[in-house]
């Protein structure tokens, strides 16, 4: 670790790149296991499921990665802007690598059209990181933000119960209550919180305006999808189709929230 870090701090762009490799290696990995056979039915379902299984895989991994650093250096809460440390550094050059993975997935695949929420968050996500990585300045931010991955858990397994046709089992019913909770406490908290702390600290945070901007980009994203998140698991509709994103609609867009 202590070896690592310096590496990574001396060339972020290229670490990303790699770790970028990395989960894409993971990809193919996942292409081995099986497929539910209602799945196999049709390209497009399939692709989201090869998707949302690396999803899941990288929320695990950086959503445990991001309570365990707090849970280890509480600093972070109080000290967004400055405060980082060589594990901190590693979760976050890791995640990016994932989400320019997962951007190139979206676009190389040719859902870009379908996904363009999806890649707005991402273009967020990786603009706001790489700062970090550069700069060295709010890495615990970008940690605390990794929070919402501990939601991202439960929303991933709910599109996947839906993909192979579960949505009215008992597993399903159980994990959508869960998923709500966690969406509340660990993706709209942790947003009000890093919003509220850029506000009351935006005088004299380096380049405030930027993360600001993109913070309220987020919030209003968040916001939006949990309306939709409701209607779609208390409201459903039944005669329109399950998109993607696990809501009731037309469109095959994933959500843009993980």
């Amino acid at each position: 670790m202590e070896a690592l870090v310096p590496v990574l701090k001396s060339h972020p762009g290229p670490s990303v790149l790699v770790f970028s490799l990395m989960f894409r290696v993971i990809h193919r990995l996942l292409q081995r296991l099986p497929v539910p056979k209602v799945v196999r039915q049709n390209d497009l379902s399939t692709w989201k499921w090869k998707n949302l299984s690396v999803s899941v895989v990288h929320s695990l991994l950086t959503g445990t990665w991001a309570l365990t650093c707090v849970v280890l250096w509480p600093e972070m809460l109080s000290n967004i802007h400055s405060y980082n440390t060589p594990l901190s550094y590693l979760l976050v050059c890791i995640s990016t690598g994932y989400f320019v993975q997962d951007a190139g997935d979206i676009i190389l695949t040719g859902h870009a059209k379908a996904s363009w929420e999806f890649l707005v968050h991402h273009v967020v996500v990786i603009s706001c990181f790489l700062y970090s990585l550069y700069t060295e300045l709010y890495v615990a931010g970008a940690v605390l933000a990794l929070f919402v991955e501990v939601n991202s858990v439960t929303l991933h397994l709910r599109l996947l119960m839906k993909l192979a046709g579960a949505q009215f089992s008992s597993m399903y019913r159980i994990n959508k209550f869960v998923n709500i909770l966690t969406y509340i406490t660990f993706r709209m908290g942790t947003q009000a919180y890093l919003t509220w702390y850029l506000i009351h600290n935006y005088t004299w945070l380096t380049n405030g305006l930027f993360f600001l901007v993109s913070m309220i980009v987020m919030d209003i994203m968040i916001l939006i999808y949990f309306y939709r998140l409701l209607r779609a698991d208390f409201l459903p509709r039944s005669k329109e189709s399950v998109g993607h994103n696990g809501t009731y609609n037309n469109n095959s867009k994933k959500f843009p929230c993980d």
